[in-house]
């Protein structure tokens, strides 16, 4: 059984994630800053109330853990296109360096197509519409991922497209 610690368990893909893990037998532990876990979840899931840009409380979390999925997420707003956005990058700033010291060394991110280097194969036609609505927030993702790719870590990141709420199709 791994331990897993899901960031942003408590909802979107971060409650799937922690869903999944747990029928998959793995011992999760969910944070989130509303402390809840996604519904019907047995008892070897732990909700911890928490903030990621904390550091006690991403210390506290990391405690015997053995991986770490970082799934957060904002809430679209009209306001998007025009707020800067810095939660991604300023949450991994205190989680990589967290879990190298823990000697945590295996990190999933979750962070979306049109991050990094995937910006690069983005249709002409979605480019100009992508970059006014997301520029803000991808943006900051792709910070996310410089620093996990400069870290120690063992990491891998997950740039999911769009996703729909549904029965699992089984195609990616």
């Amino acid at each position: 059984m791994v331990n897993v610690l899901v960031i942003g368990g408590s909802r979107g893909i971060g409650a799937e994630v922690v869903r999944q893990a747990v029928m998959a037998g793995h011992k999760v532990r969910a944070l989130s800053r509303s402390g809840r876990l996604p519904n019907g979840l047995p008892s070897t899931c732990e909700a911890i109330a928490g903030n990621a840009l904390n550091r006690d409380d991403v210390n506290k979390a990391l405690e015997g853990v053995d991986v770490v999925v970082q799934a957060l997420g904002i809430v679209l707003s009209p306001k998007m296109p025009f707020e800067p956005v810095s939660l991604f990058s300023d949450a991994t700033k205190i989680l990589v360096p967290a879990m190298e010291e823990m000697k945590i060394s295996r990190l999933i991110s979750v962070t979306g197509f049109g991050a990094g280097d995937s910006k690069e194969v983005i249709s002409i036609f979605q480019k100009l519409p992508f970059h006014l609505a997301f520029r803000h927030p991808y943006g900051d993702k792709s910070i996310q991922e410089d620093i996990i790719e400069n870290s120690n870590l063992d990491w891998l990141i997950v740039r999911p497209g769009v996703l729909t709420n549904g029965r699992s199709s089984g195609r990616y």
